[in-house]
């Protein structure tokens, strides 16, 4: 690989030099989302620009505030291009309070299987870092053991996940109102019927637990009937592969659920596919929804789902990690944001009703 530089980078994202550098600046006239994409970027090929801070004579005196920003995901996922990348929208929403509060981030990606600071990806990062950040920003699931670790050594805060075992500041969606619009929209349909598919991942994805539960209270809410079999992997229990998730998706279907709710629009895309494998047209034959509002993949419908905000989310998680650091114990927050119920291609009413095995 050649020299990794302030000009690979530019390369890489076919961008100017000079752009690149006043990324690393907090330049006023950069674009969030290029910023985001410039840190990522640098993180992703090993390039530290904490080591290129010593200022011009000329500059002014920079600010000393630094929030460590923690992307705990393998970099395939993250750089994944067929549908949106939710991650990439926090990051470019935290770019934008970074330029607006003069303050940098340091950006470093960690892999999910690991479970402690002195752990490969963790020990380097957290060395260095340990010395320059004054909080933690932590972009998906982390393991509770490595929550923990942070939490006694920095202020932190979490974007898109809860985690209960500890009060921790967090800004989040509103899970519950939107299983509750899907739910609603699925019943309107004339849905009675209605599953419930989510995948299992590396780090629990206590987002998915949370949407289970809504899903579930919601169910009984509007007195529909929830039949155990008709709820995909959410027992910790009983981990199913990809495969055979979807081999079950399709049982159940075949067996009279006309209608599924996934946990993200990522599932959703995917089980489509599989669906169509099956020689089961959505939504002819079944119906199916997602939770994300991210773009559909190239040739597949525009998917029912729900938006999720996730550069606002971003914009505020910054903002609250700045308050923290500046008032240290201040009480826990968590910030559920709204969402709103997307209309797409993948709802219809339900074929008549299906005989159901006894």
């Amino acid at each position: 690989m050649s020299k990794i530089n302030q000009q690979l980078i530019a390369e890489e994202l076919g961008i100017s030099r000079a752009t690149v550098s006043r990324c690393f600046t907090n330049h006023p006239g950069i674009n969030p989302t290029t910023r985001g994409k410039v840190f990522a970027l640098a993180s992703k090929l090993g390039y530290s620009h904490a080591e290129k801070r010593e200022p011009a004579t000329h500059q002014r005196r920079r600010t000393s505030t630094t929030l460590g920003v923690l992307i705990c995901v393998d970099l395939p996922s993250f750089d994944r291009t067929d549908y949106g990348n939710p991650g990439q929208e926090l990051l470019n929403g935290l770019s934008e309070v970074a330029r607006v509060q003069d303050v940098r981030l340091d950006l470093h990606f960690v892999r999910p299987e690991e479970l402690h600071l002195n752990d490969p990806s963790y020990a380097k990062v957290v060395s260095i870092g340990r010395r320059s950040w004054d909080g933690v920003v932590l972009i998906y699931p982390f393991p509770q053991t490595i929550v923990d670790e942070l939490r006694k050594k920095y202020p932190v805060v979490s974007l898109v996940e809860q985690y209960g075992k500890n009060s921790m500041d967090c800004v989040d969606v509103d899970h519950h109102r939107g299983i509750e619009r899907l739910v609603d929209h699925l019943q309107s349909k004339g849905h009675r019927r209605i599953g419930f598919f989510t995948w299992h991942y590396p780090v629990e994805a206590g987002w998915a637990l949370r949407r289970y539960g809504a899903y579930v209270e919601m169910m009984t809410a509007r007195g529909l009937e929830i039949h155990p079999e008709d709820a995909i992997n959410v027992d910790p229990r009983r981990k199913l592969s990809l495969p055979k998730s979807h081999a079950e998706v399709v049982k159940q279907t075949k067996s009279g659920v006309t209608a599924w709710i996934c946990a993200a629009d990522h599932q959703a895309f995917d089980l489509m596919k599989a669906m169509a494998a099956a020689g089961l047209k959505v939504p002819q034959d079944v119906s199916i929804t997602g939770f994300d509002g991210l773009d559909p993949l190239k040739g597949q419908l525009k998917l029912t789902t729900v938006d999720i905000p996730f550069h606002q989310i971003g914009v505020i998680g910054g903002k609250r990690l700045i308050d923290l650091i500046r008032k240290r114990f201040d009480s826990q927050q968590h910030i559920l944001l709204n969402c709103e119920l997307i209309m797409g291609g993948t709802v219809a009413k339900p074929k008549a009703a299906k005989r159901v095995r006894s």
